[in-house]
């Protein structure tokens, strides 16, 4: 009787994925199985682990390992009304393994007196049961709280869509649906709206570093101190940046970095702060990037190291993919004497594709007719290792 019932409950499941609200049907088809006759229970009591394999589609590994939270239930009744409810907001039945598997206490969960009054508080938000199933997928934890309907009304004004909040818990921050928003989210908040951040600076903070708001706020005012230390001050439009290369890090490491860049573009104090203050997120590149980018800048090209403190927004480009093709091409370019008004190697770089390709590309297609191609090429990283002398092939 309980492959039956699993059966009954994981054909509707698939139903639920085709047709519109599920909620009524399955009741209907669930009471009539009730009405069918009782169910006799296992002589063992209810076999949790059989159920959680059989209807809700787990592994034997995960029904075992789940099974351990579910000790105590006696029948597979409130299981059922659970998927029954889950299907009704559009869970199919592919969606319930990783679900139940992800939170299995879910199948604990009163369906009268927890999660319709959660449904119907994030259907008052806005939110529509495709956007609510999601949320279910990634937080089944937090979906089981009530307190969810709450966080969410702060949340989603602060990110600004749901699809913005919705990116920061598959990155991991669905800590933020049970964090105490009085004591720690929206004092941290407040200060980071102090320091002259807007909501969207704070919610792409957030994206990317998912901890910052259920972090201490000591912690966060931290941060900030760093930021200007080095010569980020609040209110500077590179505080996010600056911000997010500095969180989570210590002061030992942070040193370590700048004088892993002095030493790789030997530059001096001064000429490192310029270049951390114009762009922090070079804190954030692995010093294998940063190796390669010297070699190829001031070796290469010839750039002075001055020059590049100065710019060092040329250090966040793709160097296979951006600096090297269109080093070449202005290169390739002056050999041949088709370039008419010399552009420094920085505007070169940091011009859109478009423009690049209209401005330096376009114009030679007569002269040099294979330039367009073998840019494409390059651009793939798929240039040889000959690189300069199939640019040259196109000499007059």
């Amino acid at each position: 009787m309980l492959r039956l019932r699993g059966r009954i409950v994981a054909h509707l499941l698939s139903f639920s994925s085709t047709s519109g609200p599920a909620i009524s049907p399955l009741h209907r088809l669930l009471s009539a199985s009730a009405a069918a006759g009782p169910i006799s229970p296992n002589p063992g009591g209810f076999a949790v682990e059989d159920y959680l394999v059989d209807t809700c589609g787990l592994t034997r590994p995960q029904a075992l390992k789940a099974s351990t939270k579910l000790s105590h239930l006696k029948s597979p009744a409130n299981p059922d009304a659970v998927l029954a409810f889950l299907a009704g907001v559009g869970l199919s039945g592919a969606d319930i393994a990783p679900v139940v598997a992800k939170d299995p206490r879910l199948l604990c969960a009163k369906v009268e007196k927890t999660l319709a009054p959660v449904v119907d508080g994030l259907t008052g938000l806005g939110l529509p049961r495709s956007d609510i199933a999601s949320l279910i997928l990634l937080t089944p934890g937090g979906f089981r709280r009530r307190a969810i309907v709450s966080r969410l009304q702060y949340y989603l004004p602060l990110f600004g869509s749901f699809d913005n909040l919705l990116r920061l818990l598959k990155r991991g921050g669905s800590h933020l649906l049970w964090a105490d928003l009085d004591k720690v989210v929206k004092p941290n908040v407040v200060f980071l709206r102090e320091c002259g951040l807007g909501d969207c600076d704070i919610a792409k903070l957030c994206i990317r570093m998912p901890r910052l708001l259920t972090t201490n706020p000591e912690h966060v005012g931290a941060m900030v101190t760093c930021a200007e230390k080095l010569g980020v001050p609040c209110g500077s439009g590179m505080l996010r940046q600056a911000l997010q290369a500095v969180a989570f890090l210590s002061e030992e490491k942070i040193a370590a970095k700048v004088d892993y860049l002095k030493n790789t573009f030997r530059w001096s104090d001064a000429e490192a702060c310029v270049a951390v203050r114009k762009y922090p997120s070079v804190l954030r590149k692995s010093k294998e990037s940063l190796k390669l980018r010297s070699e190829f800048l001031v070796s290469e090209v010839g750039l002075e190291p001055v020059s590049i403190a100065h710019q060092p927004v040329v250090l966040s480009l793709s160097l296979e993919g951006r600096l090297r093709p269109r080093y070449y091409v202005i290169k390739f370019l002056k050999e041949n004497g088709l370039l008419h008004r010399d552009p420094s190697f920085f505007t070169a770089v940091k011009i859109t594709e478009k423009v690049f390709v209209e401005k330096l590309i376009s114009p030679h297609k007569e002269a040099a007719p294979h330039l367009a191609e073998d840019y494409a090429t390059a651009c793939k990283g798929e240039a040889p290792t000959d690189f300069i002398f199939r640019w040259t092939r196109n000499r007059l």
